[in-house]
């Protein structure tokens, strides 16, 4: 898999609007709520084109039940994949273009290390362009090696994790 970068496109929010959509199709009222994560819904924010979606749900057992309609909307079925408590899908093969990450309502400690990520960057420009930055430099230097280029991110991202966290807690 190729790692590209590139610089924001206002039309990641509509294809996230699209797959949230069609998500809510086969969920109903198991889905409490579904949000525009990671680095597409930052604005101004260079990313990798993968449109992120975190689903709040009632009871993440019960998405085990829907392994086929997310197979059909062309999503690869990973499981807990590293994250005890979440169930993660991704879509796209080698050219991937979205992530689900699906936690049940009270995995708060996960749930809110993502939103509050998100908003910490929407609200801080200096911040977002030095991630960009980061993002692109990574990229050029491993364009197919993901786990040098995640690791090459990780001392920011928890740096920004523990800042937003505060953050929120502070405007909330």
């Amino acid at each position: 898999m190729k790692i590209t970068v590139v610089e924001y496109d206002p039309n990641w929010r509509n294809k996230y609007l699209k797959e949230e959509f069609k998500i809510k199709g086969i969920l109903q009222d198991k889905l409490i709520n579904s949000f525009h994560i990671g680095s597409t819904s930052i604005p101004n924010l260079k990313a990798k084109p993968i449109i992120d979606i975190l689903l709040v749900v009632k009871d993440i057992n019960e998405l085990d039940a829907y392994s086929v309609q997310f197979e059909n909307l062309g999503y690869e079925v990973m499981g807990e994949f590293g994250i005890k408590g979440r169930r993660y899908f991704r879509k796209g093969g080698d050219n991937r273009t979205h992530h689900i990450h699906a936690f049940q309502y009270d995995h708060i400690q996960e749930i809110e290390r993502h939103l509050s990520f998100r908003d910490y960057l929407r609200q801080n420009p200096e911040i977002c362009k030095e991630y960009g930055e980061l993002k692109s430099r990574l990229a050029d230097e491993y364009p197919t090696d993901i786990n040098s280029y995640i690791d090459g991110k990780n001392d920011f991202v928890k740096k920004i994790e523990k800042e937003a966290l505060q953050w929120h807690w502070i405007h909330r």
